[in-house]
């Protein structure tokens, strides 16, 4: 009887030692099929279910895009118009601003001066430096709550004043540069008429000779040669045509002609009439290094024009002859003698070969 409860004890303790876990009676339940639990990691998608989502999404809104566009031209072209040239700004003025950012960090990162940039680069940051001045005056009047609807309208109905090349239509740009022409001939004649007045005052008599005879013939219609210029440089390079010592009205009808205002104080128009024409022959420097044969057709006629030619109606030959005269003028010129520059914009461009009219 002792024995026989020794016995199942034993195999009490034995059978409970050997009792299979769950994945051990797993496997007895299903024979050698026994097969391993699956992990419990959460499934993410792969990165081609990602681009795929993404392409699929580009592709729709391209799609809901080109339909809204559709839905402008067939309905509201006029408007359509407007709003395309309008984006087109937009990415053009972006475009520009990321460039004008790698030109100055380029400048910072290797202690470049503007004077010794590429004549592209230069042209760039300061055409850039002029459309940022005019849009910071949108700015600043859409500060006010719910002006911004009369910025809209203010840029619909004045968009010479307000607007930038880049949101003018390709009618708009040749109207507006004609209009811009026009208001700074207007100062020729009165420009004119102060070198008249200052030939008296000129001690040397050749140069006073020379200087009166120059303008006999701009009054005539003929158009002066480089040499008629380069031989008055040392009467612009003292009294009274230096450029320290011009009048004020003077002064201010040579402001006009560059196209910046007259309403500013004498010491203020002098040295912003001498940064213009400083940053002017640096640009001349540069382009003549580079050659302007080189230069597009369209970089012709803006080069042309900022320099006080009005190259919108001239042939693109005569563009690239006028402009070769006048970086003979300007190449030529000492600091001292900017004031011959200065004039030049009215005295090289007035009677020029189709420019009259």
């Amino acid at each position: 009887m002792a024995l026989s409860r020794v016995c199942w004890a034993r195999a009490a303790l034995w059978s409970s030692a050997v009792t299979p876990g769950p994945f051990v009676s797993r496997r007895l339940l299903l024979g050698h099929s026994w097969v391993a639990p699956r992990s419990c990691k959460l499934h993410f998608s792969p990165k081609a279910d990602v681009k795929s989502l993404i392409s699929y999404v580009v592709t729709k809104t391209k799609a809901i895009n080109g339909k809204y566009h559709r839905f402008l031209g067939r309905h509201f072209p006029r408007f359509y118009v407007l709003y395309t040239i309008f984006m087109k700004g937009l990415q053009m003025l972006w475009a520009d601003a990321k460039k004008a950012r790698r030109i100055k960090t380029n400048m910072w990162k290797h202690n470049i001066k503007f004077h010794q940039l590429s004549y592209r680069e230069m042209e760039h940051l300061r055409q850039f430096r002029r459309d940022v001045t005019k849009c910071l005056f949108l700015g600043i009047i859409s500060i006010p709550p719910f002006a911004n609807y009369l910025v809209f309208l203010l840029m619909y109905l004045f968009p010479r004043q307000l607007l930038i090349r880049h949101f003018w239509t390709p009618k708009q740009q040749i109207d507006f540069l004609d209009i811009y022409h026009a208001l700074r001939k207007q100062a020729h004649p009165e420009i004119i008429s102060y070198l008249e007045k200052a030939s008296p005052l000129i001690a040397d008599g050749g140069l006073r000779w020379r200087l009166t005879d120059l303008c006999n013939k701009i009054q005539r219609g003929m158009h002066p040669a480089v040499q008629d210029l380069l031989a008055l440089r040392q009467c612009f390079g003292s009294h009274p045509l230096d450029m320290n010592q011009l009048q004020t009205s003077q002064m201010k009808a040579l402001s006009r002609a560059m196209l910046l205002t007259s309403y500013l104080p004498p010491p203020l128009l002098r040295r912003r009439l001498k940064a213009h024409t400083t940053v002017i022959q640096q640009l001349d420097k540069a382009l003549a290094k580079l050659g302007i044969s080189q230069l597009t057709a369209q970089e012709v006629r803006s080069a042309c024009y900022l320099r006080g030619l009005n190259s919108t109606h001239v042939a693109e030959d005569r563009c690239r002859t006028w402009l070769g005269e006048w970086l003979q003028i300007s190449c030529s010129l000492e600091e001292a003698e900017l004031s011959l520059l200065l004039h030049s914009m009215v005295l090289l461009s007035i009677n020029y070969l189709g420019t009259r009219r």
